[in-house]
């Protein structure tokens, strides 16, 4: 009785696990995901490389376009900056997550960016929740400094 209550539960987590995306709200102009927050204010990404040139921490609002979005729950997400490296996008406490239909939409981030520097076993986690194959994330060896934004709210522009 034990075991087949063990395995009811477990199934239960793991359908409750695959479904979660289900529940996020698809990505429409307009639509907020966190914190309440909208366009007003928001800086290009061009213009925040610019300030973490001479500022440590930029606390505000940036406005850039979706490349990646985690494919297991929505946990992180990219944004696409001139010189083609992303930006990685988490969210405060794990608070709120992205749907999978936001990839390619223009979104207002609001939250904390600074340039820190992430750890392999972290770049390594970030590439299996990308779906990136057991070689890709194997090619992870070095640890990289970056810009990260932790967000508190996302609005969706385009």
């Amino acid at each position: 009785m034990r075991k087949t209550l063990c395995f009811l539960v477990a199934g239960m987590l793991s359908t409750a696990a695959v479904f979660a995306q289900d529940k996020i709200a698809s990505a429409k102009p307009g639509q907020t995901y966190g914190q309440p927050t909208n366009a007003s204010n928001a800086i290009k990404m061009t213009d925040l490389q610019a300030k973490l040139k001479t500022d440590t921490v930029y606390n505000g609002k940036v406005e850039g376009t979706v490349v990646e979005v985690c494919k297991k729950k929505g946990c992180f997400m990219k944004l696409t900056r001139p010189n083609g490296d992303p930006v990685m996008v988490r969210f405060k406490d794990y608070g709120f997550f992205m749907p999978q239909d936001i990839v390619g939409k223009t979104v207002v981030v609001n939250g904390v960016a600074q340039v820190k520097e992430t750890s392999v076993e972290r770049l390594q986690h970030y590439a299996e929740d990308a779906g990136k194959s057991k070689e890709e994330i194997a090619k992870i060896t070095q640890p990289k400094t970056d810009i990260t934004f932790m967000a508190d709210g996302v609005y969706v522009v385009k």
